[in-house]
């Protein structure tokens, strides 16, 4: 099987230093191909100087359609394509976004998972919510190595932390240690090889943009009574594996944590709208309160009078609400 020569990177807020720690420290035989997604705008370009001015000796390269995977350099996810590894080459995926990110991580673990099996190194550094997490446990189930980033260590320790819960990690390692323990994992022989499980591939598949249905959805996951927020379309529960994921039949796919981050999103919109309607049905009401005792029908004044005091209480309920859900002290705490 050779040696552990494929090594997958991925990262989000806090993930650019430790990164430039590891790069830093290869040596310039480096007997492994490097790839790397972090979380950037759709037209970001300084990304690629900042690593490729911390990668020492290693060439670095943007990723590109074709491109061949060759030990000792690093490739660097392009903006706005998820980044695949598909029979020795690379390939710019212009399938959904997966947690409201392009390029995600999961896909080139989950790529790199499907076409190298054990001889892949997965590993997740800092970063908020939980993009990698599925596809670090991709890689332990094709036979791969999951290390993760120290939690305690990372600024923003939710992606490590998240991915350690999806699966059991082989090493958990500080920043600092990080470059030394990558340069011996490569030069290990890689394991057995295993089985590539059919929904790894598929998934693979709708990351490079490959139609996706509902028959072929049904495969790995069953419909749930869930929105997808990019497109409105039923989302489905994947039914194997760790982190709680779903994809709707667009292919936009999400984490439990991501997808509860936008719905709740949508809860404020939908609590603001609610609250300017009441607050506008009572301000109606009240003026038809006064027009009533304007015109002398003193019984219906009242009745529009009591109904604009409700209309005002469940406004205030509805403000509270709203409060509360952006952690705001409402106003029955003052």
């Amino acid at each position: 099987m050779g040696n552990r020569d494929i090594l997958v990177i991925g990262g989000s807020a806090g993930a650019t230093a430790p990164l430039k720690a590891i790069l830093s420290g290869f040596p310039p035989d480096l007997p492994a191909a490097v790839f790397i997604v972090l979380h950037v705008p759709a037209r970001s370009t300084g990304i690629l100087a900042l690593v490729a001015s911390a990668a020492g000796p290693l060439p670095v390269h943007q990723a590109s359609e074709g491109l061949k995977v060759e030990r000792g350099n690093v490739y660097l996810a392009s903006p706005d394509r998820h980044l695949l590894l598909v029979d020795g080459v690379i390939r710019l995926g212009h399938g959904p976004r997966e947690n409201m990110a392009r390029p995600a991580i999961d896909p080139l673990f989950r790529s790199a998972a499907a076409a190298y099996g054990s001889r892949v190194i997965g590993l997740v550094l800092s970063g908020f919510l939980s993009d990698g997490a599925a596809g670090l446990q991709a890689i332990k189930r094709c036979g791969g190595l999951a290390l993760v980033q120290d939690p305690d260590d990372a600024i923003a320790n939710e992606m490590p932390r998240r991915a350690m819960e999806g699966t059991v990690a082989d090493l958990v390692v500080p920043s600092a240690r990080l470059g030394d323990v990558l340069s011996d994992l490569v030069r290990e022989r890689a394991g057995p090889s295993v089985s590539i499980p059919p929904e790894v591939m598929l998934e693979v598949s709708i990351a490079a943009g490959e139609r996706i249905d509902s028959p072929r959805l049904a495969t790995f996951a069953d419909p749930a009574a869930l929105t997808c927020p990019s497109c409105g379309g039923v989302l489905s529960k994947v039914r194997v594996g760790h982190p709680l994921r779903f994809r709707c039949q667009v292919g936009h796919a999400f984490t439990a944590d991501i997808l509860a981050n936008e719905q709740e999103g949508s809860i404020d919109e939908a609590l603001r709208v609610a609250l300017r309607i009441i607050e506008e049905r009572a301000e109606l009401v009240q003026r038809m309160a006064a027009d009533g005792r304007q015109s002398g029908r003193v019984a219906m004044a009242e009745m529009y009078d009591e109904r604009a005091q409700e209309y005002r209480g469940y406004a205030a309920i509805l403000r509270d609400a709203v409060l509360r859900l952006f952690g705001y002290p409402s106003r029955d705490s003052d």
